[in-house]
């Protein structure tokens, strides 16, 4: 694919890295959706914790996981806790990007499972720097 930039890939066949991005706020999934598809990611979206729970079961699994942590239904840390405890998503990337940023979170997200931690606003080079850190 010639599209004039270098598009992020799985690894596999040159297929971009599909990013599942969790938030509440459609303001936030917009601009996560513009920032991560204009660096040549494929963007999944859900609503908050239970929204991913039902798309990670019915798609492949993604790349790299992206949540919020204050959502209705299911917040970040019982996401989180939940994709860990299933064993097909084993070893999936999962980032949390929050207003949040207590050391008392952080360590209760990455007690649950999260890889990395991204305060809000975030800089789209350094999300997707954070990207590549954690996905294969």
């Amino acid at each position: 694919m010639a599209t004039g930039r270098d598009v992020p890939d799985d690894g596999k066949t040159g297929v971009p890295k599909t990013i599942l991005t969790v938030d509440d706020s459609a303001f936030i999934r917009k601009l996560l959706r513009m920032a991560l598809s204009g660096q040549g990611f494929v963007v999944a979206e859900a609503e908050d914790g239970v929204a991913a729970l039902e798309w990670l079961d019915v798609h492949d699994r993604p790349d790299v996981m992206i949540t919020d942590i204050n959502m209705p239904r299911l917040d970040g840390f019982g996401l989180v806790a939940a994709v860990r405890a299933q064993d097909r998503h084993d070893g999936m990337p999962i980032l949390v990007l929050s207003t949040e940023s207590s050391d008392d979170k952080q360590d209760r997200a990455r007690t649950a499972g999260a890889d990395g931690w991204l305060v809000k606003p975030f800089d789209p080079a350094q999300l997707a720097r954070a990207i590549e850190s954690v996905s294969p």
